[in-house]
C-alpha cells in the first residue's frame, strides 16, 4: 500500500515538472517572439523631426545619432516600452488643449516649448509623441506616462545638425510642463467652450462611454496634478526660491514626496489635522472626512480629503507632511550605469545584486507610477518577502510599476557607450594641444575620475567619493538627502537594513528609509493585473535574473567621506562622487546642479570678494534652455536669447567648488596644484573632447 502511494505520489510529482517546464517553455518561446516583435521598428531617422525652427530660433535641417551601440529599433525601444507611468487618461492628453488657446497642448511646438523631443509617428509610437511619452496601460485602462528616455535623452544643434545622444541628459522643464498641464486641465473646466471640445474629442477615442464619466474624471486629474505641482514647490521664505529651469530635476525630492502621499494612515492623518486646523476648523473638517478615515477603502487618503479642505489648510497640510523639493540636479548621463557600484550625484543608491530593480522602482514612483497601497486582513507571500513578516494586517503594495520591463531596460542600458567627440560634424581634434593635454589630465583629473574602456563588456565603476567640505560644491542637494523625513503611516514597526545594522521605523523616520522600505515591497508585490499563477513566474524570474545576472557585488566605496556608523547611518551620503568622463563633452551644463555652463567655464575659479576684476572667472549668471553647441567652450549657448536665468547666488545654485584647476581646491592627497594658464585650459579642455 504505502510502495502504491509512493509510487503514485512521484508520479504526480514528476507530472506537475514536467507541467512546470512545459508552461516555463512556452512563456520562453512567447517571450522571445515578443521581444522580436516590440524590436520591430527599425525606422532609420528613429522618428526625428528634422527642418524644424526649436522654441529660441535654433534651426537643424536634419538628425543624426552617433555611434553608440545601439540600432535604431534599439534606441525606438528604449523611448516606448512601457514601465507603469500613469500621470493621466491617454484620451486627455491626445486632445487637452493649451490653457490660453485652442491649441493641442500636446502640439510639437508646445512641446519643444519645455525642452522635450518632438517625434514623428512609427510603428511603435503610432500617436507621435515627444521621446520617453507613451501610451502606458493599467488595469485595462489607458494612461499617458514617461520612460526613462524623457529624461535622458538630449540633443545638440551644431550648424544646422542636430545630434541625438540617447542615454544623455535631457534639456527639458519638467517643472514648467507640469504647472501648465494643471492650469490646462484646470482652464477646461472653468470654460465652458473649452470643456464642451474636449468631452466631445474624448469621447471620439472611445475610451469613455459618456461626458460624466469624462468630466468626474478630469476633475480628478486636475486636482491631483494641481496638488502634485503645490507640493513640490520650493517654499523658503527667507531665500529666494530655487526654480529648476531646465535640464534639472530634484527626482529624489520628489520621489520622497510621492512615497510620503501615499503611506499616510487614517490615525497619523487623524492626528496631523488636529495639529494644523482650529477647533472650529476641526469641527467642521471631521464632520466631512471622517467617513472618508473610518472607511475600509484607505488608500489615497490625502487625494481623497483634500476636497473638504480650504487652500490654506491645504498649504497646512503640505508643510506639515512634505519636504520641499528645491534641490534640482542634472539629470545623470545613463552610459556605463549598469556597472557603476552606486549610482546617483551622491552615491547614495547601492547598485549591486537586486539594487537596480529597488533603484528603478524607486524612480517610477516618482513619474507617476499608481500607487494603490492599502491595508489588507491577512498576510501574503508578498508581504512576508517585503519584511512585514506575517503580520494579520500587511500593506498591499500593489501599483502599476512594470518591474519586468525595468529590469529589461536596465539590460539594454549594458549596450549604450558613450558618444565619441565627431569630428566629422565638429570641429577637428587640434593634436598639438591634445598631447598636452593628456598631461595635465594625469596630474590634475585622474586621482578622481578614471579612464574606462567605453566598448569593454567587463568595464566596471567604482564610486569615488568626495566629502561635500572637500570638493567645495553646492551642499543642498547632499543636505536634503540626509536631512529629508516624514510620517511613517502605513510602514511604522517595519525593519529596514542599513548597512551598519537595521532600523526600527517609528512615527517619523528618514525619508530615505521610507523609500526604501517600500520600494522593497512594491518589487515583491507581482502584478495585479495578470493571472496568479503568471506573475509570481514572472517576478520569481525578475528576481533570478536580476540577482545572478548582475556582476556588481556589494563593495566598499573609495575616496575621502565620512562613513556610515551606528549612529550615522546614511553621513556617507554627504559627499558627491566622481565618475569616468567619457562622453563629458555631451553632457552639459556641469557640476551636480548644473550650475556652469560649460567645460571651459569648469576650469575657471568662481569669483570672490577679494578677486581682480580683469581675471576670467565661471560665470554667476547665464541663460539655459538652448540646445545649440558652443564647440570652442564645450555646452550650450548662454546668452542672447530669452530662455532661463540661471542665477547662482541662489541657495542650492552655488558655482563653487571643484577649482581644482584653478588652484583652490586640492587634491585627494591634500596638495593644491598651481592652477592653469588660459593655454593650459585650452590643452585640458581639447583632451577631454576625446574622452
Amino acid at each position: 500500500m504505502s510502495s502504491d502511494i509512493s509510487g503514485h505520489f512521484w508520479y504526480g510529482i514528476k507530472l506537475l515538472a514536467g507541467g512546470v517546464l512545459i508552461l516555463v517553455g512556452v512563456w520562453a518561446a512567447f517571450g522571445v517572439f515578443f521581444r522580436t516583435y516590440e524590436f520591430r521598428d527599425d525606422d532609420p531617422n528613429r522618428g526625428a523631426i528634422t527642418g524644424a525652427t526649436d522654441k529660441f530660433g535654433d534651426q537643424y535641417s536634419r538628425v543624426v545619432y552617433l555611434d553608440q551601440g545601439w540600432s535604431p529599433s534599439d534606441s525606438l525601444w528604449f523611448y516606448t516600452v512601457t514601465q507603469g507611468s500613469n500621470l493621466l487618461p491617454y484620451s486627455f492628453f491626445l486632445v487637452l488643449e493649451q490653457a490660453d488657446s485652442n491649441q493641442l497642448f500636446r502640439s510639437d511646438e508646445n512641446i519643444d516649448r519645455y525642452g522635450y523631443l518632438p517625434q514623428r509617428p512609427t510603428v511603435s509610437n503610432p500617436d507621435g509623441l515627444p521621446v520617453g511619452m507613451v501610451r502606458d496601460e493599467y488595469q485595462g485602462k489607458a494612461f499617458m506616462g514617461f520612460t526613462c528616455a524623457a529624461c535622458h535623452t538630449t540633443q545638440i544643434n551644431y550648424q544646422d545638425i542636430g545630434m541625438r545622444i540617447d542615454g544623455g541628459p535631457a534639456n527639458s522643464d519638467m517643472e514648467s510642463f507640469m504647472i501648465d498641464l494643471a492650469g490646462a486641465l484646470h482652464a477646461t473646466l472653468e470654460l465652458p467652450e473649452k470643456l464642451q471640445r474636449f468631452v466631445t474629442n474624448v469621447l471620439k477615442q472611445g475610451h469613455y462611454d459618456n461626458a460624466d464619466a469624462v468630466i468626474a474624471d478630469l476633475k480628478k486629474y486636475a486636482q491631483r496634478i494641481k496638488t502634485y505641482t503645490i507640493i513640490n514647490n520650493p517654499r523658503d521664505v527667507k531665500r529666494p526660491l530655487t526654480r529648476y529651469g531646465y535640464a534639472r530635476l530634484d527626482a529624489f525630492g520628489r520621489i520622497y514626496n510621492r512615497v510620503l502621499e501615499h503611506i499616510m494612515s487614517a490615525q497619523q492623518m487623524r492626528e496631523l489635522l488636529a495639529e494644523i486646523l482650529s477647533s472650529d476648523e476641526l469641527t467642521d473638517v471631521m464632520q466631512s472626512v471622517e467617513p472618508v478615515l473610518t472607511s475600509n477603502n484607505r488608500d489615497h487618503i490625502i487625494e481623497r480629503i483634500q476636497t473638504y479642505l480650504s487652500d490654506k489648510q491645504l498649504i497646512k497640510l503640505r508643510n506639515k507632511i512634505y519636504n520641499p523639493a528645491d534641490a534640482p540636479v542634472s539629470y545623470p548621463f545613463l552610459w556605463d550605469v549598469p556597472v557603476h557600484d552606486y549610482v546617483q550625484w551622491n552615491g547614495r543608491v547601492g547598485n549591486s545584486e537586486l539594487g537596480p530593480m529597488a533603484r528603478n522602482a524607486g524612480q517610477m514612483i516618482g513619474v507617476f507610477g499608481t500607487l494603490d497601497w492599502q491595508e489588507k486582513t491577512g498576510f501574503t507571500l508578498s508581504s512576508v518577502l517585503g519584511g512585514q513578516n506575517f503580520s494579520s494586517k500587511p500593506i498591499d503594495f500593489q501599483s502599476s510599476i512594470d518591474i519586468r520591463n525595468l529590469r529589461r531596460v536596465e539590460t539594454h542600458l549594458r549596450k549604450l557607450t558613450s558618444p565619441l567627440w565627431p569630428e566629422h560634424i565638429l570641429p577637428k581634434i587640434d593634436t598639438a594641444r591634445l598631447f598636452n593635454g593628456a598631461r595635465l589630465y594625469a596630474r590634475y583629473c585622474s586621482a578622481c575620475h578614471e579612464h574606462i574602456n567605453r566598448t569593454d563588456p567587463d568595464r566596471r565603476v567604482v564610486a569615488k567619493m568626495m566629502a561635500v567640505p572637500l570638493v567645495g560644491t553646492d551642499a543642498k542637494m547632499a543636505e536634503n538627502s540626509q536631512a529629508s523625513m516624514g510620517y511613517s503611516g502605513i510602514l511604522r514597526n517595519q525593519y529596514v537594513k542599513t548597512g551598519v545594522g537595521s532600523i526600527l521605523i517609528q512615527q517619523q523616520a528618514s525619508a530615505v528609509v521610507l523609500l526604501t522600505a517600500a520600494t522593497r515591497n512594491v518589487v515583491t508585490t507581482p502584478d495585479p493585473d495578470k493571472w496568479f499563477v503568471r506573475r509570481w513566474i514572472e517576478r520569481s524570474l525578475d528576481f533570478a535574473h536580476t540577482f545572478f545576472d548582475n556582476e556588481v557585488q556589494p563593495s566598499i566605496k573609495r575616496g575621502h567621506y565620512i562613513p556610515d556608523t551606528t549612529a550615522q547611518p546614511f553621513a556617507s551620503v554627504m559627499s558627491y562622487k566622481a565618475r569616468p568622463l567619457n562622453g563629458i563633452w555631451a553632457t552639459a551644463p556641469y557640476l551636480h546642479n548644473g550650475s556652469v555652463p560649460t567645460l571651459y567655464d569648469l576650469l575657471l575659479p568662481k569669483k570672490r570678494a577679494n578677486d581682480p576684476a580683469e581675471g576670467e572667472y565661471r560665470p554667476d549668471e547665464f541663460v539655459v534652455g538652448s540646445r545649440e553647441f558652443d564647440a570652442h567652450r564645450v555646452g550650450f549657448k548662454t546668452d542672447g536669447y530669452n530662455g532661463f536665468v540661471f542665477r547662482t547666488r541662489i541657495w542650492g545654485n552655488d558655482n563653487s567648488g571643484h577649482e581644482y584647476a584653478s588652484g583652490r581646491t586640492p587634491q585627494p592627497d591634500g596638495t593644491i596644484l598651481p592652477a592653469l594658464t588660459k593655454e593650459q585650459r585650452l590643452d585640458l579642455l581639447e583632451y577631454l573632447k576625446t574622452l
